[in-house]
């Protein structure tokens, strides 16, 4: 591999015109056809295989028209101190607001809340639900602004007006914190290769690749039902190892020029042995994105593609515009050792003094068990509040408390209870039965029965008379373990019904929706974890051949994501610094979180692995000592690696400023993974556990060592092929 890739390098730095107009031609047809494609509508979210699915489908097939999937908005009235909402003046403002948002064309159906009985027992709050054809994110912006002037009109009469449901859906937008990570990763980048050149160089086709990336997303958005959290996590990804692995080609690039060779010849050694490291850490990326796809939810199978078809893109233009690019930047990108004059350096004579990977990799391998302890437990506390975590996904209760949705969701608890805000929708499939009309009534008195049940509705039946609906109200909130326990008892009773009846009883509804997916997701996961560790396991057999070190590579990788997962709930979920993160509202982690982060931390956690170890093996291949070839790794892979996980975490942290709960979780549980992983797991436990395994650490049973293919990522190849004598030049790797 290490040959093709210095042969693409070479080519790509002579044919650099080409190269760069084929990565342009392709940035600008991305682009038109992101700008002309139809705007993409909410990603459908459905879960197959789940009875909240199986019931809502059914809905769809014998209540034709209803229109289950569209938008929904309760807009909640509630009267002033000392006043009622039956009161003459109160209704009749009501009643207006109705026949008012009854006008829209989008508009299914409005219920009037004194024939619907939507008023509290104390009178003082009343609701009217709109139902619309359409969903929230294809709701034209004229019905929303309907909605919402409807509110004021009533809200000038004197009565408090909220509107919640996801009528008032919006695009989530990210902020001005994104761009700070990006500013960040620039800085960076400065300071590590003391040039202005330099350093823009993997922020440009960074940020090239994204654009392609992303646009093509945004242009297949509506023809493949893309969300728009789908091209928000490409993005965060495709920035973060975007410029990672052009720094390190770059990185290469420059200590190729301090060995003296010609500036082609430094390219193409640069992508031919850098550049295979990188191929092998997008590679396990992109195992673990696409992986996401076992866990057969449409919306995450999606997102991994997505973000995967953006990591391949990174990895392909570090390889070739990256050469191109050093090409056209010439003398002005300088070898490894010089400054430019931004930073007022020029090279000196002076002693050689050991760099700080150097003093700190000494230090562990002369302590490598205190270092070891110290960063297991160290890693083990902060996974602690993992122990309690709690799923659930979000819904209006997780808004701030400054948006009309969460004031609405209040509202409604204070007048109805907390229960009302996730009802309950108990589908009764009587078809095969001899009396639907006995199993509706049957089924109702089943549920009334039960514990924290507040509200049976009367069964509405079909046109058919073989189906019906039943709504129950729960006492507790959507998002607890009371209304959890509700769900599975009101599906055991159906079982016993369905054994005496022949009638099916399906629980559907938002609410159950949740349950389901968090209980999806809790069974995947494990399986999960064992196809995408297992591949990037025998992947990392081929690169290191070894096996002690990918097997540490993955335990360490379980001790990062644990303690990220950890950092999550204590300030998601327990409210710690939530302030400083701008979390508004705590509650239960978002259910897709922990396999998510499997996925992708697993995927960057072996980027530094494979940019770090590859350079240890290879001194310890070329005769050093385990320890001393530890120290070597270092020497000339810390810098490159520590700026490399100080630019991802900034650009993962720029997403905490989301408007979104769920962008905002994934930056900062990414972003403090990273954190974990690259400078705890990697920088510390890793050479520990090496320096105590000594040779061990290299061993390989003979007949799998004949087994594998040989890919070359030390780039043996290259020395054989220029006659590079070893003894008389140590080359540098990053």
């Amino acid at each position: 591999m290490a040959t093709f890739l210095y042969k693409l390098g070479r080519l790509s730095f002579r044919r650099r015109h080409l190269v760069a107009l084929i990565w342009v031609a392709l940035l600008t047809l991305a682009g038109v056809g992101a700008a002309s494609a139809p705007a993409a509508g909410n990603s459908s979210f459905s879960i197959p295989g789940t009875e909240a699915q199986k019931a809502f489908d059914l809905l769809e097939q014998r209540f034709p028209g209803t229109s289950a999937d569209g938008a929904t908005a309760r807009v909640v009235f509630k009267a002033p101190s000392g006043e009622k909402m039956t009161d003459p003046g109160n209704k009749a403002t009501v009643q207006d607001t109705v026949k008012e948002l009854s006008d829209g064309s989008e508009v299914v159906r409005v219920t009037d809340p004194y024939q619907a009985k939507a008023v509290s027992k104390d009178g003082r709050i009343a609701y009217a639900q709109v139902s619309y054809k359409v969903s929230g994110m294809e709701l034209d912006d004229a019905a929303k602004d309907a909605l919402e002037d409807s509110a004021q009109d009533a809200r000038k009469a004197g009565l408090t007006v909220e509107i919640g449901g996801d009528a008032l859906q919006a695009v989530p937008h990210t902020g001005s914190s994104e761009v700070i990570g990006i500013a960040v990763a620039a800085v960076v980048l400065v300071i590590t290769f003391g040039s202005l050149v330099a350093a823009g160089l993997p922020l440009l086709t960074a940020l090239i690749g994204v654009g392609i990336g992303v646009s093509a997303i945004t242009g297949l958005a509506s023809a493949l039902d893309l969300g728009t959290t789908t091209s928000t996590l490409a993005m965060m990804i495709g920035l973060a190892v975007g410029i990672d692995y052009a720094l390190f080609i770059v990185s290469r690039y420059r200590a190729e020029l301090a060995e003296g060779r010609e500036r082609e010849e430094a390219a193409g050694r640069a992508v031919g042995t850098a550049g295979s490291a990188v191929v092998f850490a997008g590679l396990t990326v992109v195992i673990a994105l696409v992986g996401l796809s076992v866990v057969n939810i449409p919306m995450l199978t999606k997102m991994g593609i997505a973000a995967a078809g953006t990591v391949a893109i990174a990895v392909l233009i570090a390889l070739t515009m990256i050469p191109a690019l050093l090409g056209y930047a010439g003398r002005r990108v300088k070898p490894m050792g010089e400054k430019g004059k931004l930073l007022g350096r020029t090279p000196k004579q002076k002693p050689e003094r050991p760099n700080l990977g150097t003093r700190w990799a000494s230090f562990v391998v002369r302590r490598p068990l205190a270092v070891l302890l110290l960063g297991v437990i160290g890693l083990g506390a902060a996974a602690v509040p993992a122990t309690s975590l709690e799923l659930g996904l979000p819904d209006d209760g997780s808004q701030p408390t400054s948006t009309t949705q969460r004031r609405a969701y209040d509202l409604l608890s204070e007048g109805f209870g907390p229960g009302f805000n996730g009802p309950l929708m108990v589908v009764v499939d009587a078809k095969n039965s001899d009396d639907p009309k006995a199993v509706f009534t049957q089924t109702g008195d089943e549920i009334k029965g039960l514990k924290d049940v507040v509200t049976v509705t009367p069964a509405q039946p079909n046109k058919a008379g073989d189906t019906a609906t039943i709504t129950v109200i729960p006492g507790s909130k959507p998002s607890s373990v009371t209304t959890e326990n509700l769900v599975h008892g009101i599906r055991d009773a159906g079982a016993d019904i369905k054994a005496g009846t022949d009638a099916t009883v399906l629980v559907t509804g938002s609410t159950a929706m949740n349950i389901d997916v968090s209980e999806k997701l809790n069974d995947a996961l494990v399986p999960y974890l064992v196809l995408v560790v297992g591949l990037a396991f025998l992947l990392l057999i081929v690169v290191f051949r070894s096996v002690l070190v990918p097997l540490k590579a993955a335990l360490g990788f379980l001790l990062s994501v644990m303690a990220a997962l950890g950092a999550v709930v204590a300030v998601f979920q327990w409210g710690w610094l939530s302030g400083l993160m701008g979390v508004e509202q705590t509650g239960p982690v978002m259910s897709m979180m922990p396999i998510f982060m499997v996925g992708v931390v697993f995927g960057l956690a072996m980027d530094y692995e494979v940019f770090l170890v590859t350079r240890m093996r290879e001194a310890y291949v070329h005769g050093e000592k385990p320890a001393q070839a530890v120290v070597t790794g270092f020497r000339h892979g810390a810098r490159v690696v520590t700026a490399a996980a100080v630019i991802m975490m900034a650009v993962f942290a720029g997403f905490i400023g989301s408007s979104e709960s769920m962008v905002k979780m994934i930056g900062f549980g990414l972003a403090i993974a990273v954190f974990f992983d690259a400078f705890i797991v990697r920088m510390a436990i890793v050479p520990a556990v090496l320096a105590l395994l000594g040779r061990t650490a290299w061993w390989l049973p003979k007949w799998l060592d004949r087994a594998l293919p040989n890919v070359d990522v030390e780039g043996e190849g290259l020395r054989a092929a220029s006659g590079d004598d070893d003894g008389d030049r140590e080359l540098v790797r990053v």
